[in-house]
């Protein structure tokens, strides 16, 4: 695979004039449209990727180490079908609706003032993971592993601190006790994944969760 590096691309549609196969190293990415194109095994190292159109793009096998998105578009993104082994990625004030983290290591990944709707963290490693005034509504947190995470709420600004966690209500279920402090609001769900409208801290033992939450910031 042909290695490409330290060079900027600008104001591209790769839907048109493809984006040739290669190992992108410390490349930036402008005003690009990459939406629906197949990157399937491309390579992206220290690379940017800044107000860029990526939805429903082939990721799969794709390897993305250190890289940054900025102010992009990145609707359906299956970053689960990614070289999971490599990913290190940070989301900076983008659209990232509809994606899905499914089981990926996520360990101190930085999500900041991003559109998170509709997004798939089940059994997702977040330790250490910050998400700085982002909108999660309707994404599910289903077995994930928490460790520290913290998470800064849009609306209000308040910090909530993820290493805190121990109980949150199980869907279809009976809900459990729960501290006086906590403003902690069941919604049913036929889901698998748990469905919760949550807001505090509850306390967290260092296990992954066994239930999941939606969380509204």
């Amino acid at each position: 695979m042909e290695i490409i590096e330290d060079i900027i691309f600008e104001n591209i549609d790769f839907r048109t004039e493809a984006l040739k196969k290669g190992e992108y190293e410390n490349c930036t990415f402008k005003k690009c449209i990459l939406a629906e194109c197949d990157l399937n095994t491309f390579k992206f190292i220290d690379c940017i990727f800044e107000n860029c159109d990526l939805s429903l793009a082939n990721i799969n096998k794709v390897v993305l180490r250190e890289v940054q998105f900025k102010d992009c578009k990145m609707i359906g993104l299956k970053f689960d079908t990614t070289d999971s082994f490599s990913i290190s990625i940070a989301i900076d004030h983008c659209i990232l609706t509809y994606a899905s983290f499914y089981k990926l290591k996520l360990k101190n990944t930085v999500f900041f003032h991003s559109k998170l709707n509709e997004v798939d963290f089940t059994e997702a490693d977040l330790s250490n993971a910050v998400f700085d005034h982002c909108d999660l509504t309707n994404s599910v947190f289903s077995a994930i592993s928490l460790l520290s995470s913290e998470m800064e709420h849009k609306k209000n600004g308040n910090k909530t601190d993820f290493s805190d966690y121990s109980r949150l209500v199980p869907g279809a279920g009976i809900e459990p006790a729960l501290p006086k402090k906590l403003d902690f609001e069941s919604s049913a769900s036929t889901n698998s994944a748990t469905r919760a409208n949550w807001e505090g801290k509850s306390s967290y033992y260092g296990q992954s969760c066994k239930t999941g939450v939606q969380l509204f910031s």
